[in-house]
């Protein structure tokens, strides 16, 4: 094909109108049910309340009307979406295997193999080449399940025993097994609901483990401790966590030596420790429970390093405290208000500080024969770099997970000592993939009170900015999480069709330190919001595209964003796509009975508090929805999401509909699934290339712009 004929296809994708029909199908009314109730002389009406009943069979039958809706409207997108769907799947090797990591005097690694959903979990026995026995094979758990997430939660010191985690509803339900590896056989199956997968440890003598359970609002708040092949009622209650705002958890130490329990809310944290060598022993206190101080300890001889922000250190330090002791003696890591201290990991001769100054990750190593440090190097000006799989405490070198934009994930062996790299695996895109064919850069946005917020931007090179480009503009912005830029194969598909990726780093996320996350939560939350508009303002005003090829993308929390952004700027852009998203905020933080409420009362705010209730009120995408243009929106949700309830999108799209009944609205939920959607990886694809085709046919960049590509077309 010509270099004109491109130019033509290009200017097609331009112009060409949304193949989606609103009209191919008469979308579903959610019928009103009156129900209104009164909070600090306020009257709320909610007329779609009665979405929230799970087993009301008029609900199920309400979102697979919906289903069939969305099935219908997007029916012309049908081709893309297979076309998307083989794309995704050309740029992942199907067969493959992860970076072997040693633990003990196994090497551990992951594999996949082509036409099957999920992972398969083996060892080596006496290095990364040595005999290979499965440790735990996903798919046998999966079968004849529409479900399954199972994980690895922890190997016994000999080697011997396995506890993993299973959940086969998307509900988080994650039951504990234990089997014994020497035998392949099933010493206790799914014999403990227990807290998230991690939330289980092996002491030393390889026959006691520690785990934490929940209470009926999924709170983690019991710490057990139980013997291998003893029934439950056996195990002993350690401890329970009484107030509602903290989470409990269970670690053990790098260096096997201690158990650590900790309890945190959003602000405040408290930790315990048990040498590991006593299972019964008695529990004690690193550091007394403080409000707003918060820390995390690591151990190595004999004493604890703690990240804290005690003494003012917003963006944390590291302090040394002895066993027992109940004070800090010293300082490791000095407080710098410019670099904020992420996480601290400890090795018998070295530490590795995670930290992050001016957007930037950084690795930095502390050597302890030499009292001195330095941070890794990379090439690249925008990445993600953390620590990889280091189970061992004594070695010479760590594994390091790098990736970019531009650069798949890669898995690095890192020499402490000498600063040599050795590049382990790099994941392969078989498609094939050219780095230099795009660019990577970082613009700022001026958001409403003068602070500066960064956007990554990723582009094919060549592209042009005249504002007739179509982009797509990510966020997040809430807990404290960063926005990391990682390599993603799917977006790639979006590049070739000439479409801009962006990503802001809002407040309310940790992207530029721990102020940043402080100054977007809580009675600051709207600031979050405020910054991603100005983000999408700055992707006008520099040209990277117009209003009307702008889409906006948020997942969760994320979907908060989005829905609360296009309330306040309904004009803000072209189409928006909301996963898994908190929109009911109000409603759910008044019900204590839901998961996670309670514990995120310092994340939001409480509603019975009259002035957070305001503030919530003033924000709430569902209680904000107006009767004006609204762009082009696509829900999603799954029935069985714990930390999102399906009634949320649900409620919110009944409710836009009846208030603007030309909005083009469409929902989907996933109704044998949880938060993280479908949970084989090649149906997660599927359900991936769905939202992608929404976003490529509203913004009209359908047909590839790239001229070898397009050929085949």
């Amino acid at each position: 094909m010509s270099r004109s004929a491109v130019i033509v296809v290009a200017l097609f994708s331009v112009v060409s109108a949304s193949a989606i029909d609103a009209n191919a199908a008469t979308p579903p009314i959610a019928k009103k049910v009156p129900y209104k109730y009164t909070l600090h002389g306020v009257e709320i009406a909610d007329d779609y309340f009665w979405l929230k009943d799970k087993a009301n069979p008029d609900v199920a039958k309400y979102l697979h009307a919906e289903n069939a809706y969305l099935n219908a409207v997007m029916k012309p997108t049908e081709d893309l979406q297979k076309k998307l769907y083989a794309e995704y799947l050309s740029r992942i090797k199907e067969t493959d295997l992860s970076v072997p990591y040693r633990n003990g005097d196994w090497w551990y690694l992951t594999r996949t193999f082509a036409g099957k959903q999920y992972p398969t979990y083996v060892r080596r026995k006496g290095g990364p080449d040595g005999p290979e026995e499965i440790v735990l094979d996903v798919n046998k758990l999966a079968e004849g399940k529409k479900f399954t997430s199972a994980r690895p939660v922890d190997v016994s010191d000999d080697g011997r025993f396995l506890i993993y985690a299973s959940d086969f509803t998307g509900y988080r339900e994650y039951y504990l097994s234990i089997v014994d590896l020497a035998t392949g056989s099933m010493v206790q199956d799914r014999f403990v609901k227990a807290a998230a997968p991690g939330s289980a440890a092996w002491t030393a003598d390889g026959r006691t483990i520690f785990y934490v359970t929940e209470d009926e609002s999924k709170r983690p708040y019991r710490l057990w401790r139980h013997t291998v092949g003893d029934p439950v009622v056996k195990d002993a209650l350690i401890y329970e966590e009484k107030i509602e705002q903290f989470n409990l958890d269970i670690d053990r130490s790098r260096d096997k030596r201690m158990l650590i329990m900790s309890s945190e809310s959003s602000n405040t944290s408290e930790q315990w420790y048990l040498p590991a060598d006593q299972p019964t022993g008695q529990w004690r206190t690193i550091l007394g429970r403080k409000e707003g101080r918060e820390y995390a300890a690591e151990h190595r001889d004999g004493k604890f390093f703690i990240r804290t922000n005690a003494d003012g250190a917003v963006n944390f330090k590291i302090v040394v405290c002895a066993v027992g002791a109940d004070r800090p003696e010293s300082e490791y890591l000095p407080y710098n208000p410019n670099v904020f201290v992420a996480d601290h990991e400890f090795f018998r001769d070295f530490s590795v500080i995670s930290e992050r100054e001016g957007g930037v990750p950084y690795l930095r190593i502390h050597d302890f024969a030499t009292n001195t440090s330095h941070r890794v190097a990379f090439p690249e000006p925008i990445y993600t770099v953390r620590l990889g799989n280091n189970r061992e405490f004594d070695m010479p070198s760590v594994q390091i997970e790098y990736s970019s934009f531009v650069t798949p994930d890669s898995v690095y062996e890192y020499d402490v000592r000498t600063r040599e790299r050795k590049l382990l695996k790099q994941k392969e895109v078989p498609a094939g993939h050219k780095p230099e064919e795009y660019a990577v850069e970082r613009l700022m946005a001026t958001s409403h009170d003068g602070t500066k917020v960064p956007i990554s931007l990723l582009t094919k090179k060549g592209f042009k900015r005249d504002g007739t480009g179509p982009c797509l503009l990510y966020g997040y912005g809430s807990y404290g999480a960063t926005t990391d830029v990682d390599f993603e194969p799917t977006i790639l598909s979006l590049l070739d069709r000439g479409v801009v990726f962006a990503m802001a780093h809002i407040r309310g996320s940790a992207d530029m330190g721990r102020t940043w996350y402080d100054d977007g939560k809580m009675m600051k939350k709207r600031n979050t919001f405020l910054d991603f508009a100005a983000c999408a303002d700055a992707l006008v005003n520099e040209k990277i595209c117009s209003r009307d090829r702008l889409a906006i993308h948020g997942g969760s929390a994320g979907g908060l964003l989005v829905g609360a952004t296009i309330n306040l700027r309904p004009d803000l852009c072209k189409a928006a796509v909301l996963e898994v998203p908190f929109l009911d905020v109000v409603n759910t933080m008044l019900d204590e009975s839901l998961p996670l409420t309670t514990q995120e009362f310092l994340e939001w705010g409480n509603p019975k508090i009259p002035a957070e209730f305001a503030y919530l009120r003033s924000y709430c995408p569902y209680t904000n929805i107006a009767k004006t243009k609204y762009p082009m929106m696509l829900a999603t949700t799954s029935f069985n999401d714990s930390q999102v309830s399906y009634h949320e999108p649900a409620k919110f799209v009944a409710k836009m509909r009846a208030i603007n009944p030309d909005a083009t609205m469409l929902f989907r939920c996933n109704m044998d699934a949880g938060h993280g959607g479908a949970s084989g990886r090649y149906d997660n694809l599927k359900e991936r290339a769905i939202i992608m085709a929404f976003v490529l046919d509203v913004l009209g960049a359908t047909a590839k712009t790239d001229a070898s590509q397009t050929t085949n077309n």
